[in-house]
C-alpha cells in the first residue's frame, strides 16, 4: 500500500482541531487512510480520537498510508500544514 512520511507542521501537533479537520478529509475522500508514527501502529485516519492517541507534535513525523493516492496526497499535505493556523 502507498505511504508517504511527512513532518507535523501544526505549532500544537495532532491535537483536537488538526485531527478533527484531518478526519473530516479522510470521511469525505470515502476511502481508507490510516496514519502512524514510524514503527508504530497504524490508526483511522477517519477518527479524530485515533489520529489524537498517536501524540504526534509539531516537527514529529506521521506515515500516511492509502491506496488511493489522491487521497494520500490530500491527507499528507493536511498533515505537512499548520491547521491551527489563523
Amino acid at each position: 500500500m502507498p505511504s508517504q512520511t511527512v513532518t507535523v507542521g501544526s505549532r500544537v501537533g495532532l491535537h483536537a482541531r488538526p485531527a478533527a479537520l484531518i478526519a473530516e478529509a479522510v470521511a469525505k475522500s470515502g476511502v481508507p487512510v490510516t496514519l502512524a508514527t514510524p514503527g508504530g501502529a497504524p490508526v483511522d485516519g477517519g477518527s479524530a480520537l485515533m489520529i489524537m492517541t498517536l501524540g504526534a507534535k509539531q516537527g514529529s513525523e506521521v506515515v500516511v498510508t492509502s491506496d488511493d493516492e489522491a487521497a494520500l496526497a490530500e491527507i499528507a499535505g493536511l498533515v505537512a500544514a499548520d491547521l491551527d493556523a489563523e
